[in-house]
């Protein structure tokens, strides 16, 4: 493999690539000579260059990892792909879902893996919490309401919500087994005119569940965290925290019938009383192994193996349709935007 784009990301999948027991580093891209600096002196033995062309070129890399602001994914990916390369891009995966359609086509042309590196995805604890929700032990979802703050990165290439909303948007959409059907978005823009600091993003599943999502880099605090309300139960999930990531609550509302003579008829009193109800708090043990060395060896598989991967283009295609809908939505002061998008693309 080859990683393309050696800046903030780069570092860590040049680093589980070049450990990974089924891949290989072999080449290592980047137009800054301080990244190629940094990049020789942490892989000595791997091929480092600011020439695109070579990396194409040369029969060293079977398969290219595009970590490059978002404006580049599309073209770069699509480069790659034409080369005959397969291809792992960085969320997001492009920056519309037109985009997107051609990179699919182009993979479907060449025979190639298209992957989307929705890392969250293959986080043990993302994957407790959509157990939990798959094995019903949370009873019927209601809502999600998410988190994902600090104070910086600043990015000029793009907003809080294309930068930081697509971890969340694919763990909404990984959990709720629901197409998303609209989305609206508001937010603000502080520091540089037309970009969004801070954007509070809601998506509403055909299920009838709510994902809320607030993404800011203008926040005191570092914050990852999910937490899940059903009928039966609820969780939390904090990636923040080393070791209680997942804390399971045996709370909800009961809805008692009232049958007592005296009370009247349904239509005339009301006939639930509504009941809190508390139980134990769990905090399970995860085992935890890193997801981005998780989501290599899924990329190396897929492409061995042939099949799509967990996070394929088309995994990828829904969370680009789900913001570029939002974006349309905070240029239109927070309309409702609806959305068209199959059920049982992706995972």
């Amino acid at each position: 493999m080859a990683v393309a784009g050696y800046a903030y990301w780069g570092p860590n999948l040049a680093r589980n690539v070049a450990v990974g027991d089924a891949t290989e580093l072999r080449a290592i891209c980047d137009v800054s000579e301080d990244a190629r600096a940094r990049a020789h002196k942490l892989h000595p033995t791997t091929l480092v260059t600011g020439d695109w062309e070579t990396v194409l070129a040369g029969p060293g890399a079977e398969a290219v990892v595009v970590a490059l602001p978002i404006a580049l994914h599309h073209r770069v990916a699509l480069e790659a792909l034409e080369a005959g390369k397969h291809v792992l891009v960085e969320k997001p995966l492009a920056q519309s879902v037109a985009e997107c359609d051609e990179l699919i086509a182009a993979a479907e042309r060449a025979g190639r893996v298209l992957m989307a590196g929705h890392t969250f995805e293959y986080n043990a604890a993302v994957e407790a919490v959509r157990g939990y929700l798959a094995a019903g032990e949370l009873g019927e979802p209601y809502y999600v309401s998410m988190r994902r703050t600090n104070l910086g990165i600043v990015r000029s290439d793009a907003n809080a919500m294309w930068n930081l909303a697509p971890h969340d948007v694919s763990i909404l959409c990984h959990w709720l087994d629901s197409a998303p059907v609209s989305v609206s978005a508001t937010g603000v823009a502080q520091l540089q005119p037309g970009i969004h600091d801070v954007v509070f993003l809601s998506v509403m599943f055909a299920n009838g569940v709510l994902g809320h999502v607030h993404c800011s880099w203008l926040d005191p605090n570092k914050v990852r965290e999910a937490t899940v309300v059903g009928s039966r139960k609820m969780v939390r999930y904090d990636d923040v925290s080393p070791d209680q990531k997942i804390w399971l609550y045996d709370k909800g509302i009961v809805r008692e019938e009232v049958t007592h003579p005296d009370l009247g008829r349904y239509e005339d009193f009301g006939r639930f009383q509504m009941l809190a109800r508390a139980g134990d708090v769990v905090i399970p043990k995860v085992h935890f192994k890193e997801p981005l060395a998780r989501e290599i060896a899924e990329f190396a598989d897929s492409i061995r193996s042939g099949r799509p991967p967990l996070t394929d283009g088309h995994n990828g295609r829904r969370v680009v349709s789900i913001l570029e809908a939002a974006q349309r939505s905070l240029e239109a002061g927070g309309a409702v935007q609806e959305l068209a998008i199959p059920a049982g693309t992706g995972s």
